[in-house]
């Protein structure tokens, strides 16, 4: 006994001499002594791993802050399980409020967080007498898992269970049952409207959208409600939650732990991906803290990827999808990536809560012809020719080109209260049918001010949108060769 022990302790000592014992993931090494080598190696795997596990993160952290902007901070909109209607459509300043990033301004939107620990609750739609409008339903990871209105399901209405994890019950005979894959979803309904004339028809609908607990709905007494004490994101002002801004970085990853173990991923990622996030001390079931990463070199570069993670994203939709002429157009998966987690990321810091490509795709650009960033100091021209497969819709669906800023992500204040040029608008044609659009910060005149989508006067980014696809554009869509078909941004002289 005494000669094997000598021997385990000979061994741990030419270990830790060669700099390679290894400690468990759960532990700070901090008497570890590294070569310069060995630490530029452990720190670049360090912050290459914390990268996809915030790539990871992205999705459930950007629907933790938009539930506590909407129902769970201190100052809600809607409490859970009721659905907060905004009163109009997407102003800067209503977009501001509701902290939703690049939000369409072609329809009122409802939001509304649905905690279903407790019991189902059901969601009643309206007969909207052939007015476009859906109701998405949207789990903690961003992904689309089921409509209750739109293309597919349609527009007359119907009553439906959404249904938590791990419920066991009976339901009434008169309402479908949809599961869903999170303890919290969000029901977000879009109601299409066309100008101010329009909005209170518009309205109707909206408000004939609503939720109610199944105790209630059977008449029966209900749950007490729950008490919330979710911790506040801190993030930097005046930017759009998604973007993922924390004054401590580290909060990013504490936030993302507490929102993936109250609503567990589903077992392929957590079979295929969590695993190796126990260096970062992420693991399923366990409160996240710094002092289970493994060491202060990955904590350092945690407290990078933590502070870069929203805007290295934000970069980087351009490798997700087709493109063409500076724009790129939504991969087929968008909205519901399953394990394509950058696909997810992007979704989530540029566009959270958009929808599933066959109700509704996006094409998007930041850039002229020539990749230059798109800036009010500049004016520009675009062009759809008479045939432009994208802006195919079915109808009661619609198109549009929306214009944003690209520091706050949200719409632009401008003169004439116009966001958005589309199929709602009175646009000039050209004698060949083709539509042109003047993109810049001043009025380029009557003669085309009915064509003109105002700019901020620093650097801005469109969306041109399809809701209720049509077989040409979804065509279009899944064609990799198609990007060639998009409008040219063409500078002209100031």
């Amino acid at each position: 006994m005494e000669i094997e022990m000598k021997w385990r302790l000979l061994a741990i000592l030419a270990a830790t001499l060669s700099g390679m014992v290894w400690y468990p993931a759960q532990s700070h090494a901090e008497d570890v002594k590294y070569s310069p080598d060995q630490e530029k190696g452990i720190r670049a795997w360090a912050n290459s791993l914390a990268t996809q596990a915030a790539t990871f993160c992205a999705s459930p952290v950007g629907m933790y802050n938009l539930r506590q902007d909407i129902a769970t901070g201190a100052s809600p909109k809607a409490k859970p399980n009721h659905i907060w209607r905004m009163p109009n459509i997407s102003t800067p300043k209503l977009a501001k409020e509701s902290g939703y990033v690049t939000p369409n301004v072609n329809t009122i939107y409802g939001f509304g967080f649905m905690d279903l620990a407790e019991e189902p609750v059901i969601l009643t739609t309206p007969d909207s007498k052939g007015r476009y409008y859906i109701v998405q339903l949207v789990s903690m990871y961003d992904d689309t898992f089921a409509y209750g209105a739109g293309k597919d399901v349609g527009y007359s209405g119907g009553t439906y269970a959404l249904v938590g994890p791990g419920w066991k019950g009976t339901l009434p005979s008169d309402v479908k049952r949809i599961d869903a894959p999170t303890r919290w979803v969000t029901v977000q309904p879009r109601v299409h409207v066309k100008n101010e004339a329009d909005l209170p028809a518009a309205q109707k609908v909206l408000d004939a959208i609503t939720v109610q607990g199944l105790s209630e709905y059977e008449g029966k007494s209900t749950p007490k409600a729950p008490t919330y004490n979710y911790v506040q994101p801190k993030l930097k002002p005046n930017v759009a939650s998604s973007l993922l801004l924390f004054d401590d970085p580290l909060q990013f990853w504490s936030i993302c732990v507490d929102a993936m173990n109250e609503n567990p991923p589903r077992k392929d990622m957590v079979d295929a991906v969590l695993p190796q996030y126990k260096y970062l001390g992420i693991e399923l079931g366990k409160p996240w803290k710094p002092e289970n990463v493994l060491n202060s070199i990955f904590l350092d570069e945690m407290k990078k990827v933590g502070t870069a993670i929203g805007p290295m994203i934000a970069d980087l939709p351009y490798l997700i999808g087709p493109n063409g002429n500076g724009w790129i157009v939504t991969p087929y998966n968008f909205g519901n990536p399953g394990p394509d987690y950058l696909t997810a990321a992007v979704h989530s810091v540029l566009g959270l809560t958009a929808n599933n490509s066959d109700e509704a795709f996006y094409i998007w650009s930041q850039y002229d012809e020539n990749l230059k960033q798109l800036t009010g100091e500049n004016k520009y021209t675009m062009t759809f020719p008479a045939s432009f497969p994208y802006t195919k819709v079915v109808s009661p669906g619609f198109w549009s080109v929306t214009m944003y800023d690209l520091g706050s992500k949200l719409t632009v204040e401008n003169p004439i209260n116009r966001y958005s040029l589309g199929s709602d608008n009175e646009l000039k044609k050209n004698d060949d049918g083709s539509i042109t659009i003047y993109l810049q910060a001043t009025n380029p005149g009557k003669d085309k001010e009915s064509n003109w989508l105002p700019a901020p006067k620093g650097p801005f980014y469109m969306l041109i949108r399809n809701y209720a696809p049509a077989p040409e554009a979804m065509k279009a869509l899944k064609d990799p060769n198609a990007g060639k078909l998009l409008p040219k941004v063409k500078q002209v002289s100031n």
